[in-house]
């Protein structure tokens, strides 16, 4: 059991607490987007509601829960303490008093902004002091993560990072690079705004510096469900991992291709150059190598366990698989989603096809089936996996965490498919309520109420995961002990060293910056050259 569980615990229990409330709001918001009369409706109430769901799920449930399967994973796999433990609490209280600032602003509707920085809008300034907090308490997690793999790598000179570090280390990494623009935005721009030292704001600066956070930050929250698959999924399946050295590539992928790449959100936008749209069109396709790395090694890897356990003929190892295991059945589920889900990217990352489907439902679905989906499911998955080492208890009831996942994935297919086909008949998001006596989108309502079905079902799955983890405490005099330690897939070829650029981040850091270079400086610097006119800011004051 590693020695700083509490601290594991406390960070995880935050981010699910945080989870929980978010996923009432979630239904509640479709439910008055729903042909059915909802209580409390009402545009303000709503938009409150959004920015609460927004920034619980985008912002706490993320950060907390990555920093804590960090120091897990920095304990387990190094196997040795992670350092300067009373600086990780310190980090802790520091990210709790900003999710005590961000609730406090977002329940007075002072920041009715949703969970984006997009100017001229603007919240109460201790919004983004709130969520300042929570990215410097990250930052601090961040060179933990460092640290201890350095240390690590003095103490065993010559070997290979444990993958799952190494991957670890990779997010953190990532996590420092990716919110540069964010914290430039809300430093130079947002809070001068939000404190009323200027009433002016460059939008389009302001929108190509949050552009560099926006998109690289969903790859913050899906590393760990990646580390999952590498290092999880093929032990807990009976056989190892395919290749360490593809694991690590794809890794880094999302460093250099994943990061500079935010400007595809702006396609619509007049500020970004349009030949810098065409290649940031370029990049994004890139973005496609890590994930089709990760599914052929993936696949070959629980292709080895399926044919260990007997599996014959073309596909018959597929159904050898121990699917009743939650983190196999997880991965599985998970990789259904990623495809809906990573089909959509396509067309949204298209610079021609990008324009049938902005700003409708159909983002709107890409992004609940990828992160809601593919990444939160592995979240329960990894809950389930070490939640027993953290307690020292073993699972309750596997069977429970099965129809847990099962429903999370149904739930979400059944919520977001429908959003898919409205968003291609522009179904238009950031919308409170639709008026179906209209004719022209009268035959929305069964789609729409198909949707509320899905997040019900969401709704009940979510329940069932905090009364399982909870379980882990409530009966733990009843369960027995959990003796066995924290294990990770081990490679196919075992003690090979891998080389040095893929054992470290030195290369890769160099490369990212001229990357970013490459990506942002002609944007950034346009506003400062061509001084496009001032947008008049817009506060937020509850009223």
């Amino acid at each position: 059991m590693p020695s700083l569980s509490r601290l594991i615990l406390a960070h995880l229990w935050t981010a699910f607490a945080a989870f929980g409330g978010a996923i009432i709001l979630g239904l509640w918001q479709m439910w008055v987007r729903s042909p059915f009369a909802a209580p409390l409706s009402s545009s303000e109430n709503y938009f409150i509601s959004v920015t609460a769901h927004g920034s619980a799920m985008g912002y706490v449930l993320t950060t907390f829960f990555i920093m804590g399967f960090g120091y897990f994973v920095a304990e387990t796999a190094l196997k040795r303490p992670v350092p300067f433990p009373q600086l990780a609490w310190a980090a802790f209280y520091a990210g709790i008093a900003g999710v005590v600032l961000v609730v406090a602003t977002v329940i007075s509707g002072q920041a009715t902004v949703l969970f984006t920085f997009y100017p001229p809008l603007t919240a109460s300034p201790w919004f983004y002091v709130g969520l300042v907090l929570v990215v410097a308490s990250s930052w601090v997690w961040c060179v933990l993560m460092l640290v201890a793999m350095g240390q690590w790598k003095r103490e065993n000179p010559g070997k290979s990072v444990p993958l799952a570090m190494f991957a670890t280390a990779a997010n953190a990494v990532l996590w420092l690079w990716t919110t540069i623009g964010v914290a430039a935005e809300i430093v130079f721009v947002v809070l001068p705004a939000a404190f009323g030292v200027t009433d002016t704001v460059d939008v389009g600066l302001t929108r190509t510096l949050f552009s560099w956070t926006l998109h690289a930050i969903v790859y913050f929250w899906l590393l760990p469900a990646y580390i999952a698959f590498y290092t999880m999924a093929p032990q807990k399946a009976g056989g190892r991992l395919y290749s360490d050295t593809m694991a690590r590539i794809s890794f880094v992928s999302f460093l250099i291709y994943g990061l500079p790449v935010g400007l595809h959100h702006l396609f619509m936008d007049p500020h970004p150059p349009s030949g810098f749209k065409t290649v940031q069109m370029v990049f994004t396709v890139l973005v496609a190598v890590p994930t089709l790395l990760t599914v052929f090694t993936v696949c070959a890897s629980m292709e080895t366990a399926g044919r260990l356990r007997g599996g014959q003929g073309l596909l018959g190892w597929v159904g050898a698989l121990p699917w009743k295991e939650p983190m196999v059945l997880a991965t599985g589920l998970s990789f259904s989603m990623l495809w809906f889900g990573g089909f959509g990217g396509l067309i949204n990352m298209s610079y021609g096809m990008n324009a049938m489907i902005h700003n409708t439902s159909w983002v709107t679905a890409h992004f609940h089936m990828i992160f809601g989906g593919s990444v939160v499911i592995m979240y329960f998955a990894i809950a389930y996996e070490i939640w027993p080492k953290l307690t020292g208890r073993k699972t309750p009831s596997v069977a429970l965490q099965r129809v847990q996942l099962w429903s999370w994935a149904i739930g979400m297919m059944i919520l977001s498919l429908p959003w898919h086909v409205l968003g291609l008949f522009g179904q238009w998001r950031r919308v409170a309520q639709f008026d179906y006596s209209d004719p022209n989108i009268a035959w929305w309502s069964p789609w729409m109420a198909a949707s509320l079905l899905g997040g019900a079902i969401l709704v009940v799955s979510a329940a069932l995961f905090i009364c399982n983890i909870a379980r882990f405490h409530i009966d733990d005099k009843k369960l027995q002990a959990e003796t066995e330690p924290m294990r990770y897939a081990v490679s196919l070829h075992p003690g090979t060293a891998a080389p040095a650029a893929l054992n470290g981040f030195s290369l890769w850091n160099v490369l990212v910056l001229v990357l970013m270079t490459a990506a942002y400086a002609v944007p950034i610097a346009h506003s400062f050259v061509v001084k496009p006119p001032q947008a008049q800011v817009h506060r937020v004051n509850g009223q």
